[in-house]
Protein backbone atom coordinates (compact mmCIF):
# COMPACT_ATOMS: atom_id res chain seq x y z
CA UNK A 1 0.00 0.00 0.00
CA UNK A 2 1.59 2.95 -1.07
CA UNK A 3 0.17 5.86 1.04
CA UNK A 4 2.40 8.08 2.93
CA UNK A 5 1.77 8.90 6.36
CA UNK A 6 0.88 12.89 6.12
CA UNK A 7 -2.45 11.18 4.55
CA UNK A 8 -3.22 8.55 7.11
CA UNK A 9 -2.46 11.37 9.73
CA UNK A 10 -4.63 13.53 7.95
CA UNK A 11 -7.63 10.47 7.97
CA UNK A 12 -7.10 9.29 11.30
CA UNK A 13 -9.48 12.09 12.79
CA UNK A 14 -12.48 11.51 10.36
CA UNK A 15 -12.28 7.82 10.29
CA UNK A 16 -12.66 7.61 14.26
CA UNK A 17 -15.81 10.60 14.53
CA UNK A 18 -17.07 8.49 11.73
CA UNK A 19 -16.96 5.02 13.39
CA UNK A 20 -18.15 7.03 16.16
CA UNK A 21 -21.66 8.31 15.01
CA UNK A 22 -21.51 5.09 13.57
CA UNK A 23 -21.63 3.18 16.90
CA UNK A 24 -24.21 5.81 18.13
CA UNK A 25 -26.54 4.94 15.19
CA UNK A 26 -26.25 1.76 16.15
CA UNK A 27 -27.45 2.56 19.92
CA UNK A 28 -29.91 4.40 18.67
CA UNK A 29 -31.46 2.17 15.64
CA UNK A 30 -30.42 -1.36 16.35
CA UNK A 31 -30.78 -3.60 19.51
CA UNK A 32 -26.42 -3.26 19.83
CA UNK A 33 -25.97 -1.15 22.78
CA UNK A 34 -22.44 1.40 22.80
CA UNK A 35 -21.45 -0.76 25.85
CA UNK A 36 -21.36 -4.04 23.05
CA UNK A 37 -19.91 -2.25 20.25
CA UNK A 38 -17.18 0.07 21.82
CA UNK A 39 -14.22 -2.33 21.08
CA UNK A 40 -14.83 -1.18 17.13
CA UNK A 41 -12.97 2.15 18.07
CA UNK A 42 -9.86 0.08 19.62
CA UNK A 43 -10.01 -2.31 16.03
CA UNK A 44 -10.07 1.00 14.06
CA UNK A 45 -7.43 3.02 16.19
CA UNK A 46 -5.24 -0.19 15.63
CA UNK A 47 -5.70 -0.86 12.15
CA UNK A 48 -4.90 3.26 11.21
CA UNK A 49 -1.67 2.84 14.03
CA UNK A 50 -0.87 -0.56 11.96
CA UNK A 51 -1.30 1.69 8.55
CA UNK A 52 0.73 4.60 9.89
CA UNK A 53 4.07 2.08 10.75
CA UNK A 54 3.76 0.12 7.85
CA UNK A 55 4.18 3.95 5.95
CA UNK A 56 7.06 4.50 7.35
CA UNK A 57 8.70 1.10 7.08
CA UNK A 58 11.50 2.84 4.63
CA UNK A 59 14.83 2.48 6.87
CA UNK A 60 16.40 5.58 7.61
CA UNK A 61 19.54 6.64 5.39
CA UNK A 62 22.60 6.12 6.11
CA UNK A 63 24.50 8.56 8.77
CA UNK A 64 27.88 8.59 6.29
CA UNK A 65 26.47 8.17 2.84
CA UNK A 66 28.45 4.34 2.46
CA UNK A 67 28.02 1.23 4.33
CA UNK A 68 30.07 0.26 7.33
CA UNK A 69 33.73 -1.63 6.59
CA UNK A 70 33.27 -5.14 6.87
CA UNK A 71 34.55 -6.59 10.01
CA UNK A 72 38.31 -7.13 10.48
CA UNK A 73 39.61 -10.50 10.74
CA UNK A 74 43.29 -12.08 10.32
CA UNK A 75 45.93 -10.32 11.60
CA UNK A 76 45.76 -9.73 15.21
CA UNK A 77 47.28 -6.50 14.82
CA UNK A 78 44.47 -4.98 12.55
CA UNK A 79 42.16 -6.09 15.54
CA UNK A 80 40.99 -2.73 17.54
CA UNK A 81 42.18 -2.82 20.73
CA UNK A 82 39.29 -4.17 22.54
CA UNK A 83 39.13 -7.11 20.09
CA UNK A 84 42.35 -8.68 20.21
CA UNK A 85 42.51 -12.14 21.05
Amino acid sequence: MNVNRSTLRAIRAPVTLITLGLLFALNNFTRFGFSETWPVLLIVFGALSLLCREGSATPPPSRYGYPPPPPRSGDPSLQPPGEQR
